[in-house]
């Protein structure tokens, strides 16, 4: 029962005050700042979450309340509710995530491709290669091109590299394509591989389209939460020397015809941190007795990554108390207590690694690349469903020295460091094959034969209306001119006919 007096923590913490006490039909009235913080850093959701109070976050979740907030700790409202071991929810928090998620990625879109449509058309080239000190690791790591054409409000990214999950490195001959309207965006992805189009619009389908499937709610259950954060908050630039002593000058060093000025980035730390106090002994076991020699190199994994594969897991933890100081409300709210010492939750198995890398930087203050003009959102834009751009990003988007960063080298796991070069500016170089910019068609405004689709579910980044189509389909007229090595954007133009849920082109 919720006294009728008047209680400090009650006039100052009302929502929170709620939420402690589980009175979700009164949460309803209430709901005044979803996202206000409590003397302990949590907002009423992570509360809700933390205590296990599965109607309390439904009718916040259901108001909005952000999925994505960091509690003071730096864990997730989803990495919270995995630590509850209660499966219900977890799937309504992935839920709820999976659908902010899409909304925030799909309503960013229009912003970026405005931003594009006010630069300079451009076709560049962005080759990847990733290096580590330890021989086999080295003699694993692959290397790609990824090459962008640049029209308007349109983009066109081809890669035969699609990312790096679970330890392996995904491969896939792909082209992702960014449509923009004033009003409207949408992104295409063509498999060539598969001869497949996944489309996204604007157009955000309903939210009980989105539905974790048991096999993401137990793989999540029975795997370590394991997070990778780039520390940057003290870097610091400096420029290489070259020479012997008495003798140094700045090193400056020609790459793809531009002279750069070459600077060492230090004090760059990656800090993993890995969860298990949600997970059985058994599935500790099999975490420790199933990883790779590469994951064994590596010493982290990738989050959320399964010992089993994705196969359902049956037989669960039993839940986790999660008030194991029977905290009073008067003592968890009291500004004055130490969180350290007693706290909500299940007491947290915590295994850290930090390690100091150095990263290195190619700076061209001459370059015709303009980096926030031209390339940033692009970067931004393949972020949005690709973690090694999102890396990029974070390191890019710091405050550099001046010039345009033609070469990138910087660790994104504890051996392996990926070096991203900036190359054929227009099709400039002899040998490539490019078109140059004036050359690239990328669908636009003359297009009448716009496809039309099914509102694709939000529930995962992989939701997507799948397409099948013949040989002789515009589809595999783009494969081809893909591989062959030239040709821009090919405007892969069909017309959509929607049958359950499937698009045939």
């Amino acid at each position: 029962m919720i006294s009728a007096k008047k209680t400090p923590e009650k006039s100052r913490y009302p929502v929170h005050y709620l939420v402690w006490h589980n009175k979700h039909r009164q949460l309803e009235k209430e709901l005044t700042d979803l996202e206000s913080l409590d003397p302990r850093g949590r907002t009423p959701l992570h509360l809700a979450v933390t205590l296990g109070h599965l109607d309390c976050a439904r009718v916040l979740l259901q108001q909005g309340a952000d999925v994505s907030k960091e509690n003071r700790n730096g864990w997730t409202v989803l990495q919270e509710a995995v630590s509850t071991r209660d499966p219900e929810l977890v799937r309504l928090v992935l839920r709820y995530r999976d659908y902010q998620r899409t909304a925030k990625r799909l309503a960013g879109i229009p912003v970026l491709l405005e931003r594009l449509r006010q630069a300079q058309d451009f076709y560049v080239e962005m080759k990847w290669e990733f290096t580590s000190w330890v021989p086999l690791v080295s003699r694993i790591c692959p290397s790609d091109t990824y090459r962008v054409w640049k029209s308007g409000q349109c983009l066109r990214v081809d890669t035969t590299l699609t990312g790096f999950e679970q330890m392996t490195w995904q491969r896939g001959n792909r082209s992702f394509i960014f449509r923009g309207t004033d009003s409207s965006a949408e992104v295409m992805e063509v498999d060539h591989d598969r001869q497949l189009v996944f489309c996204e619009t604007l157009c955000l389908g309903l939210l009980g389209a989105v539905q974790p499937s048991d096999e993401q709610v137990a793989a999540r259950l029975s795997a370590p939460v394991v997070t990778t954060q780039l520390d940057t908050r003290n870097i610091a630039f400096e420029r290489n020397k070259t020479g012997i002593l008495g003798w140094r000058s700045e090193k400056t060093e020609t790459v793809n015809g531009y002279e750069a000025k070459v600077y060492a980035a230090s004090n760059v730390e990656l800090i993993t941190r890995t969860r298990t106090d949600h997970l059985s002994d058994q599935n500790k076991n099999k975490t420790k007795g199933g990883k790779t020699p590469l994951q064994n190199f590596l010493g982290i994994a990738e989050q959320h990554m399964g010992p089993n594969n994705g196969a359902l897991v049956t037989q669960m933890s039993c839940p986790a108390v999660t008030n194991p100081a029977a905290l009073t409300a008067e003592e968890y709210f009291n500004p004055g207590s130490s969180p350290t010492q007693r706290d909500i939750g299940h007491p947290c198995q915590l295994t850290t690694k930090t390690q100091r890398f150095k990263a290195k930087l190619w700076l061209c203050e001459s370059h015709p690349l303009s980096l926030a003009e031209q390339v940033v959102p692009i970067i931004d834009l393949m972020a949005i469903s690709n973690a090694l751009f999102a890396k990029l990003r974070d390191f890019i988007t710091l405050r550099l020295p001046p010039g345009f960063p033609i070469k990138i080298e910087i660790p994104l796991y504890h051996i392996l460091n990926a070096r991203i070069t900036f190359s054929n500016l227009n099709g400039c170089e002899e040998g490539t094959g490019a078109r140059t910019d004036n050359e690239v068609a990328v669908e636009g405004e003359g297009q009448r034969d716009a496809p039309r689709t099914d509102t694709p579910s939000p529930g995962s980044d992989s939701s997507s209306v799948s397409s099948s189509s013949s040989t002789n389909s515009p589809v595999r007229q783009a494969e081809r001119q893909h591989e062959g090595g030239g040709g821009g954007p090919a405007a892969v133009r069909h017309t959509a006919e929607s049958a359950g849920g499937r698009l045939r082109i």
